[in-house]
């Protein structure tokens, strides 16, 4: 899966890169993208699972930088927390470009074994096999095309160092043999938040796109469920309704630790627990990333976490107003307050 959700058209060669050759169904963003939803925001991508939604001012600058680096062919840096679409948008950037018609090819850095990150992106001189079919390696593979390195902060140092020099001298020799072999391949890096150093790449110049986590784009979080509602409701066969009031609430006032990919999973396996298309706070709390549903005892304690987080929240803190809101009396509202933990204090602006 990336960043935002999977694409389809790719092919997975054994347990290495990720290859797409069809660039299918993705849009020129001066051409035909679709108007938003929600928050007069913007959709882009003919597919559901190519579609890029961009409701908050956040969302739409990283959007703009994508469009940006997309019109050139210097290498580009997407930097943003983990599940917050950055692989996503590293597609985007392929398919809008001029090289949309050439393989996107995807080498997952942080989860292939250090050992093995030289042979999976320069090849192998012996012909064999290490974890993908791919003797080649990724940068050959990518010829023409781009090269999406995801965790590239995570790439062996003595790799990233060869890695940078082959693509600005634009061929390399592989270990093993002596002809030099032609680089061709643009390259798109994805990294953490706290990676954001414009050194990433050493010398190579790069473009920069900056992605924030959800919860500090909430304005994203609605038309985002709704977009993903409709995916997966397609792909079950039901006819998406959409989201009970109280459900609504609940999206909007998770914490969303997993960014948008944990939000694309609550709403997977609401939709299974839902069956109706109607999605309720209490299916999306029940949901997890697997199949395990959690215990009564622990989903009400979760429920009873949130709803006086919200309240809290809503109400900056002041107890006796959260208590008459929740129609319960202070005392009563506050051994529920002491029971899940959290803190009034944190919440008193």
């Amino acid at each position: 899966m990336n960043d935002q959700g999977t694409t389809s058209g790719a092919t997975t060669t054994g347990g290495g890169s990720t290859i797409d050759r069809t660039a299918e169904g993705a849009s020129n963003p001066q051409g035909t993208a679709a108007s938003s939803t929600a928050s007069a925001g913007r959709v882009i991508g003919r597919r559901n699972s190519d579609r890029i939604v961009a409701a908050s001012e956040s969302a739409q600058r990283s959007l703009d930088q994508a469009t940006e680096c997309a019109r050139g062919n210097s290498a580009v840096v997407i930097v943003g927390p983990s599940g917050s679409g950055r692989q996503h948008f590293g597609r985007a950037i392929h398919a809008w470009s001029s090289r949309a018609g050439e393989p996107f090819v995807v080498f997952p850095a942080s989860s292939t074994p250090i050992g093995l990150h030289e042979r999976e992106l320069f090849g192998n001189a012996d012909g064999t096999a290490t974890l993908s079919d791919n003797v080649e390696g990724a940068l050959v593979s990518a010829a023409g095309g781009t090269l999406l390195i995801a965790g590239f902060d995570k790439l062996d140092a003595s790799v990233r160092a060869s890695l940078i020099q082959a693509v600005q001298t634009q061929s390399f020799v592989r270990p093993g043999r002596s002809e030099a072999i032609r680089v061709s391949a643009r390259i798109i890096a994805t990294a953490d938040v706290s990676d954001t150093t414009g050194t990433l790449l050493g010398a190579l110049p790069a473009e920069i796109v900056s992605l924030e986590a959800l919860s500090e784009r909430r304005e994203d979080v609605l038309p985002l469920a709704a977009h993903f509602l409709a995916e997966v409701a397609e792909g079950e066969e039901i006819r998406p309704i959409g989201f009970t009031s109280d459900a609504r609430n609940w999206l909007i006032e998770e914490t969303w630790v997993g960014n948008v990919r944990e939000l694309r999973e609550r709403i997977r396996q609401s939709v299974r627990l839902s069956s109706d298309g109607v999605i309720s706070a209490e299916s999306l709390m029940l949901a997890t990333d697997g199949d395990e549903v959690p215990s009564f005892k622990d989903a009400k304690r979760a429920f009873e976490t949130r709803y006086v987080e919200g309240l809290l929240r809503r109400c900056s803190g002041n107890i006796s107003r959260a208590a008459r809101l929740a129609k319960k009396d202070r005392k009563d509202f506050y051994d529920v307050i002491r029971r899940t933990g959290v803190n009034p204090s944190e919440f008193r602006t």
